[in-house]
């Protein structure tokens, strides 16, 4: 709407201006990676208008230029101020973290290398708790930059240092003269920027390649951007992915009992024999794949207990965590055990699992003669019985 509205005041000059800095953007890099186009396009601007004469607004013209630094400025703190930016700080963060690993990763691919991850983020917190006192806003370790550093050559944390050092010199030597920079200059650059951080391949492709449920976290999630603005897209996206990976996890997740072959099966013919078990008689074992929480919860109660079983194994050496819902699972199956007289019996469970059970004392509950380090260990001790 407001290209629409601003259709009747267009200026040619201006217009002319901004075709031809896009055109240097475009085309530059094809010739040379060495210099940036947007510095050719920016000083071929500057000799344009102001070589010709032409009536084309500048950053002079319309912003107050200057090169003194800016003052220190502590921030008042009180309760009402945090609580009212607290959630847009959260936000904040999460998106900066994000776009910084992200950017890490584009140029991990570049040039083949293995980023820090945590140390990106305490600098990047590091740098903009500094830069608020100054007046600055908070920054993102920027992908379009990040790329335009390796392609320079940039290949070790000094091209950031460098980059920052000319920066300031920039701001405190040349920023007069960054008055004369035409402003159609700047909206061709903003142009090619946003073009490179727009990312339309990779969207396409991931629409071509991915999951129905991530197709639909990301185009909802770009949807609400465009309509709203980032914050409900960046809301609305982590919700909907969190509620699909729950989803995906249960659906991993999986209890089966062994099957039992009967008296007339032939092992002479069965290639698999090596792999079989002897199982005595009255006793049940199930395998748990899978991580044991809250959202397949319910998949373990599908344990049989029924009359003339003595015994009942749990094979977890597929079970990389556990929760407290799914130990609380346990329990009742457990107590249903209690009931009908069968003993419980836990093989193979993992260092995470075993955790939460001393946690909570359910291995005191249990008995710890009834884990067994082995499956064969479990038989052995169902045999007993």
């Amino acid at each position: 709407m407001a290209i629409i509205h601003a259709i009747p005041t267009v200026n040619v000059q201006a217009l002319i201006v901004g075709i031809v800095c896009l055109l240097i953007l475009i085309v530059w890099p094809k010739i040379t990676q060495i210099i940036p186009g947007s510095l050719i396009a920016v000083i071929a601007a500057i000799v344009m208008v102001k070589g010709l004469k032409m009536d084309v607004k500048t950053i002079g013209d319309l912003y107050e230029i200057s090169n003194k630094l800016p003052p220190l400025s502590i921030p008042r703190f009180s309760f009402e101020s945090i609580r009212l930016l607290l959630p847009d700080a959260f936000t904040i963060a999460i998106l900066a973290g994000i776009e910084s690993l992200l950017s890490c990763v584009v140029s991990d691919g570049m040039i083949g290398s293995r980023h820090k991850p945590n140390m990106e983020l305490i600098a990047q917190g590091a740098g903009n708790l500094a830069s608020a006192l100054f007046g600055g806003i908070p920054a993102t370790g920027a992908i379009a930059r990040t790329a335009a550093n390796i392609k320079s050559g940039g290949r070790t944390p000094v091209a950031g240092m460098v980059h920052s050092v000319t920066l300031l010199i920039i701001l405190v030597i040349l920023m007069p003269y960054a008055a004369w920079i035409p402003m159609p200059a700047i909206a061709a650059i903003l142009f090619m920027v946003a073009y490179n951080m727009s990312g339309w391949r990779e969207f396409v492709h991931l629409c071509k390649c991915s999951p129905k449920s991530d197709i639909l976290v990301l185009v909802i999630t770009f949807i609400l951007t465009v309509v709203f603005d980032l914050v409900v897209a960046i809301e609305v996206g982590i919700i909907m992915a969190a509620f699909l990976f729950l989803r995906r996890m249960s659906e991993v997740t999986e209890v089966k009992s062994w099957e039992y072959l009967d008296e007339n099966y032939d092992e002479n013919n069965d290639p698999m024999a090596l792999s079989l078990r002897q199982v005595p008689k009255g006793v049940l074992v199930y395998e748990i794949n899978g991580p044991m929480f809250f959202a397949a919860a319910d998949k373990f109660m599908q344990i049989n207990t029924q009359k003339g079983i003595k015994a009942v194994i749990l094979r977890m050496r597929g079970v990389p965590a556990l929760d407290i819902s799914a130990l609380r699972t346990l329990e009742q199956i457990h107590e249903t055990c209690q009931k009908h007289g069968i003993r419980l019996i836990l093989s193979h469970v993992n260092e995470q699992p075993m955790s939460v059970m001393k946690k909570d004392r359910f291995d005191e509950r249990i008995g710890e003669e009834n884990f067994a380090a082995h499956i064969d260990d479990a038989l052995a001790m169902a045999g007993q019985i």
